[in-house]
């Protein structure tokens, strides 16, 4: 969303929300783009529709240290809160769902919502209102509740401050307004099977080990989980892997560390403390990096 939003917290989430600079009404290192197609005004909003749920993006996950539990079902859900927008940094990104952001359609992220799903966003200060797609995740700043895409943003008159105070309200298509039936149950999304994704020639496969003690610093009690993302036979190698991600998941705020275990100088997150904390946090990365990460037990 964003992003994961995408959050600034330099990170998304497909993803996630930034802190702006206090000098500036958007995102660190985003804005509004170079130049606004013609016809802006004009790009309709989205009509909602039946579609089956994403198999990824619905699984309880863990962004900053704080997890969130994705809705599952089709019960009305209205809110009021701040909706800030992102733009140019994260054109052309993957979203949660998977699909590359594009600020000029009607879409937003969302912390909770299913993904897809559909939201009436309503500026309580002109009464401008606007219906998005829901394919992303974020915004995490705990006075955000939505990140619209530009063209949203813009239709409800926020684009230019950067924020403002919303409604939200949750809409459906035709055949769900009848009957509030679950889209699919929690165990149902945890044991979808994840989608294949190609790795680089350049990583090894992924081994289990134990890690040595001390490993990067400070690490939290009781925390045992690694996420993996590559193995390398050359240091260079590996640290070159390490800025690729640390660009590609600037919804991470945590350090990627490179660590020698053997022959092989491995690229990590963590630790977590749980299974299921890393599995939601290595399945972002998946979708972002297009590489299949190993979940280490140590």
């Amino acid at each position: 969303m964003r992003r994961l939003a995408l959050l600034a917290l330099s990170a998304l989430l497909a993803a996630g929300c930034a802190t702006a600079p206090k000098h500036s009404p958007y995102y660190a290192d985003d804005g509004p783009p170079q130049s606004v197609p013609g016809g802006l005004d004009k790009v309709p909003e989205a009509v909602p529709r039946e579609e089956e749920p994403n198999r990824f993006a619905n699984r309880p996950y863990t962004v900053l240290g704080r997890s969130y539990v994705p809705v599952l079902d089709r019960e009305p859900f209205r809110e009021r809160g701040i909706a800030s927008w992102y733009g140019r940094k994260f054109q052309g990104q993957k979203t949660a769902s998977g699909e590359a952001y594009d600020m000029f359609k009607m879409t937003a992220a969302h912390k909770t919502l299913p993904i897809p799903s559909y939201a009436r966003v309503t500026n309580l200060a002109n009464g401008k209102s606007v219906v998005v797609r829901i394919n992303d995740r974020g915004p995490f700043h705990s006075e955000r509740i939505i990140d619209l895409s530009y063209a949203a943003a813009d239709r409800i008159g926020i684009a230019a401050k950067g924020s403002g105070m919303v409604e939200l309200e949750r809409v459906f298509g035709p055949s769900a307004a009848a009957a509030a039936v679950p889209l699919a149950s929690p165990a149902a999304i945890a044991s979808a099977p994840a989608a294949p994704a190609p790795v680089p020639a350049t990583i090894a496969t992924p081994m289990v080990e134990a890690e040595p003690a001390g490993l990067g610093g400070p690490q939290p009690v009781g925390a045992t989980f690694w996420i993996q993302l590559g193995a390398f036979s050359s240091a260079q190698a590996a640290e070159s892997f390490r800025d690729r991600a640390e660009r590609e998941l600037d919804w991470m705020h945590e350090p990627i560390r490179v660590v020698a275990v053997g022959a092989l100088q491995r690229v990590r997150l963590g630790p977590y403390r749980t299974r299921t904390e890393a599995e939601a946090i290595a399945e972002r990365a998946r979708q972002s990096l297009g590489v299949a990460p190993a979940i280490v037990d140590r």
